[in-house]
C-alpha cells in the first residue's frame, strides 16, 4: 500500500515507520529497502483486501498521475463489504490498475462492486502477442456505415492493410443486404479511400491478440491496455458486424477525462480544449 495512517494522517512509507491501515485499522509497518518500492504492509497478517496485488513501479506510476486524495480510496457497499480502489476521481469514477492475471469471477465481482469502474491493465507482458493494424473510420460516420471490414489477423497481409466490402456497391447482387449480413462481394482496399478514412479517424484500429487474456474481452466495464507508450488502447466492438477493434486514447486525455466526466463510459467521447499528445503506432 502507498498510504497508512500515521498520527491520524495519510502518510507514504518512510524508513522505520509504523502506522495503521486506513481500511481495517490493523497495525502497519513501512517497507523501505533499497531494491523495493517503498510501501506499507500489514504487520503479521495478509492484506485486509482480498483484491490486493503486489504493487509494482507501474502501479505506483499510475497512482501518481492523480492527486494524492484520489489514491487508495476505500469504498463500502450497502451490505458493509469494503474494498480499496487504486484510484477514485472526484467525479465518482473508480480506476483499477491491474498487472497480474485475473479470474472471471474476481473481475465480475469487482465490476459489480464498483459499477462505475474503468480498468487499466499492464500490456507489456503480452505486447509481442498484440498486433495493431490499419486505422478505421469513426464507427458513427456515414462512411463507416457503408463498409464491412475483413477481420485482420497475424499473417493475413491483405486484411492487415485494410480490405472491405461496400454495402452500397453490393446491393444489386444481394438485394436488401446489410452490414450485419454482407459477407462477400466486390473487395476494395483501404488505399482507395484513405483520405476519407483519415478525415473521420478517431483512434480506431484493427488488431489481433494472439492467445488473449479472455477475461478482458468479456469485461462489462471499459478496459484500457497500457503498453508503456503515451497512449492507451481501449478494447471495443466496432459495429454490428461484431468486429473487435481498439481505440487509441492519449494518456493525457484519459487522465483529464476521468477527472472531468461522471461516467467511465464517457471517456474520450467529448472534445475538451487540452493539449493532445501525438500518437504513434510502434
Amino acid at each position: 500500500m502507498q498510504y497508512a495512517l500515521v498520527d491520524g494522517e495519510r502518510k507514504e512509507a518512510f524508513p522505520g515507520g509504523t502506522g495503521s491501515c486506513p481500511t481495517c485499522a490493523a497495525a502497519m509497518v513501512a517497507k523501505c529497502g533499497p531494491r523495493i518500492i517503498h510501501h506499507w504492509a500489514h504487520r503479521g497478517r495478509r492484506n485486509c483486501d482480498p483484491w490486493w496485488e503486489n504493487e509494482t513501479e507501474w502501479h505506483r506510476e499510475w497512482k501518481n498521475r492523480f492527486p494524492e486524495d484520489c489514491r487508495e480510496i476505500s469504498h463500502t457497499a450497502p451490505d458493509g463489504e469494503i474494498h480499496r480502489a487504486d484510484i477514485k476521481t472526484p467525479t465518482g469514477i473508480y480506476i483499477e490498475v491491474q498487472h497480474s492475471s485475473m479470474t472471471d469471477a474476481e473481475r465480475e465481482s469487482r465490476e459489480a462492486f464498483y459499477q462505475n469502474l474503468v480498468w487499466v491493465i499492464d500490456g507489456t507482458p503480452f505486447r509481442k502477442n498484440f498486433d495493431i493494424y490499419h486505422m478505421l473510420p469513426d464507427p458513427a460516420s456515414e462512411l463507416a456505415r457503408d463498409l464491412v471490414w475483413a477481420k485482420a489477423a497475424r499473417h493475413m497481409a491483405g486484411a492487415n492493410c485494410g480490405i472491405f466490402f461496400r454495402v452500397s456497391a453490393n446491393q444489386e447482387h444481394y438485394p436488401g443486404v446489410t452490414k450485419a449480413t454482407l459477407r462477400s462481394g466486390l473487395i476494395e482496399s483501404l488505399e482507395r479511400i484513405r483520405p476519407e478514412v483519415e478525415a473521420s479517424y478517431r483512434g480506431h484500429h484493427q488488431y489481433d491478440w494472439v492467445r488473449p487474456r479472455q477475461t478482458w474481452l468479456d469485461a462489462k466495464c471499459p478496459v484500457y491496455i497500457d503498453f508503456g507508450d503515451e497512449w492507451l488502447a481501449r478494447l471495443e466492438v466496432y459495429d454490428e458486424t461484431e468486429l473487435r477493434c481498439i481505440r487509441l486514447v492519449a494518456k493525457q486525455k484519459f487522465v483529464h477525462d476521468v477527472m472531468t466526466e461522471t461516467r467511465g463510459l464517457d471517456i474520450d467521447t467529448r472534445f475538451y480544449p487540452i493539449s493532445q499528445t501525438s500518437i504513434e503506432i510502434p
